[in-house]
């Protein structure tokens, strides 16, 4: 907010304030009969809530048998380029909501494209590992992007379709 001349703290502040209002206001509302088993029905899910972050942010969905929706959780807000995760903060989340499965979705912020990185490729193989010592099923590692950034123009990667999990 100080980066632009003559918007001081309070203005700077009153405006991330509407940005956030604006955010939550285009958020897709959940439904109880929405079946998170696509990965297009999650990056729709997600576009809204990541479009003008400036950070990444991973969150969990935590879903049921029939993978409906049971709780969205934000694990963390990493930096511009990385959003650090531990298994330990993912599986704690799906414990503490019953899940008997649970989807991993991050932004990738800085250049909207959302092709996995190393560090995504070793987080969603650590979470995969996980997963299965707690017996909850890792369904999906889902990276959001924007459309216009991905030379596949999709918007988005799923580890599961891409056959990585």
């Amino acid at each position: 907010y100080r980066r632009l001349k003559g918007i001081g703290r309070t203005k700077g502040l009153q405006l991330a304030a509407v940005a956030e209002i604006a955010r939550r206001m285009m958020k897709t509302p959940t439904s109880p009969t929405i079946t998170y088993n696509r990965p297009e029905t999650i990056a729709a899910l997600f576009w809204p809530m990541v479009a003008g972050l400036l950070v990444e942010k991973f969150w969990i969905l935590c879903l049921n048998r029939k993978n409906r929706l049971i709780k969205m959780v934000e694990i963390s807000s990493g930096t511009a380029t990385a959003a650090l995760v531990h298994p330990r903060e993912v599986f704690r989340e799906a414990l503490r909501h019953s899940a008997t499965g649970i989807v991993g979705v991050h932004n990738h912020s800085s250049s909207g494209d959302p092709a996995p990185s190393a560090n995504d490729v070793a987080v969603t193989r650590i979470l995969r590992e996980a997963s299965k010592a707690v017996d909850i099923s890792f369904l999906d590692h889902i990276v959001v992007g924007r459309p216009e950034a991905d030379p596949l123009g999709g918007g988005f990667f799923s580890f599961r379709s891409a056959g990585l999990l």
